[in-house]
């Protein structure tokens, strides 16, 4: 599989971590940072050096103008988000931060309409913003907040348990926002159905793309979806705690008075520099952006999307399905006879992204801590969970192989 692999190659362009024997590890934790390409220095120098040279000159007249910086990461943005144009699309600002923003904007409870729907487990991040934004309009997160848990005996939900609450709080509800897939069981959700019920009650819907964006092909304008945020560091190879970015959808352009918070940079920048009191939103997404670019970070995040571009999202899903489907094959044969622990992610390909949870009975956290002293780095959630995430762009099989392999000496 790895001589036919059409994506070998680009695990060339990774710097992949070493053991402590000085061999390369078996790095499986893309989900929760990605590797760093090894053109991201060269990408982040050329600024440096404009900086140097030119120094605030480098707004205008350095090689990447940074006064339109933002512009050379939309094509990137628009092939993995499945936007319509580059003007649905801009990279700002931090993924929590960029969730209040869309909040602002997108959630405005009245006396009747005022719930929001989100996933029970849902990222800390998430729940905790969700939660403020409800005590900032007065309201008690317990009352407006429903929050969805899956079947009996089931990890993950499915849609009809997501659509059926939808339709049973449709007269109160303002606001659908789901993980597009879930960081902890790896489930894939299924974006347009839900947010077509989303709309069909009344509500707006929006998606956290933390660990979507770069990991599963998307389609946010045919879909409709309202907002979108996402981080960048994950599936998106742009450093830790890299610029992250929105997706608000071409119909909500032409709504200059939507309620948002306004900063500098959201003015539209032909006459950004008039100075002129009195906010006027730019069109589109841009219009959210509050402060000028983290030129620095934005670098990082500019040499990855071009390996992204470069490979296309719809190839690297198709190793992806190949890579989590040969490492959910050779789990079910380690697993068989045995009572060790059980997978928690959808068996079902299409449902899941690049991830694979196992919810371990009994030493759980042992058998981690022996994984990582092995050289292979996996992520390990409260209570009981490994979480691996074999990467496309720079995983092979030979990895997944040597990881069971090793994680059946471990459970013997």
């Amino acid at each position: 599989m790895d001589e036919q692999d059409p994506l070998a190659s680009f695990r060339e362009r990774f710097f992949i971590p070493k053991t402590k024997e000085g061999s390369k590890a078996i790095y499986f934790c893309g989900n929760s940072l990605g590797l760093q390409p090894r053109a991201t220095a060269l990408t982040i120098q050329q600024e440096l050096k404009d900086w140097k040279n030119l120094g605030v000159e480098g707004h205008f007249h350095g090689s990447n103008p940074w006064f339109e910086y933002h512009k050379f990461l939309k094509p990137g943005l628009v092939e993995l988000t499945g936007a319509s144009d580059p003007s649905e699309v801009t990279p700002m600002g931090s993924l929590t931060t960029n969730l209040h923003l869309m909040m602002v904007s997108f959630y405005r409870p009245t006396q009747h309409r005022y719930k929001i729907i989100m996933e029970s487990g849902a990222f800390p991040s998430d729940q905790y913003a969700i939660e403020s934004q409800c005590r900032f309009h007065g309201l008690d997160p317990a009352q407006a907040i429903v929050e969805l848990t899956p079947e009996p005996g089931k990890y993950y939900l499915e849609t009809s348990r997501i659509i059926r609450s939808i339709e049973e709080n449709s007269e109160q509800l303002a606001l659908v926002l789901l993980s597009g897939v879930q960081y902890y069981s790896g489930q894939f959700f299924e974006i347009e159905p839900i947010t077509r019920m989303g709309h069909d009650a009344g509500a707006y819907v929006g998606w956290d793309l933390a660990h979507a964006i770069g990991n599963v092909p998307l389609s946010l304008h045919q879909h409709q979806v309202d907002f979108a945020a996402w981080c960048s560091y994950k599936y998106l190879n742009s450093g830790p705690g890299g610029t992250a970015g929105i997706f608000v959808h071409k119909k909500h352009e032409n709504e200059p008075d939507i309620p948002r918070f306004g900063g500098w940079w959201g003015y539209p920048e032909t006459e950004r520099f008039e100075m002129k009191k009195g906010f006027i939103p730019a069109k589109g997404a841009d219009g959210w952006q509050v402060s000028n670019a983290n030129i620095l970070s934005m670098a990082a995040q500019k040499a990855s999307l071009e390996i992204f571009l470069e490979a296309g999202i719809t190839r690297i899903r198709d190793k992806s399905l190949l890579l989590t489907g040969y490492l959910e094959f050779l789990l079910n044969d380690l697993s068989h006879g045995l009572d060790k622990f059980k997978m928690i992610t959808p068996d079902n390909p299409q449902n899941r992204g690049a991830q694979l949870s196992l919810l371990f009975n009994q030493e759980g956290s042992a058998i981690f801590r022996e994984l990582t002293n092995s050289g292979i780095v996996v992520d390990w959630r409260e209570p009981n969970i490994i979480r691996m995430a074999p990467a496309p762009l720079y995983n092979t099989f030979e990895e997944v192989y040597g990881f069971c392999q090793v994680l059946k000496t471990l459970i013997e």
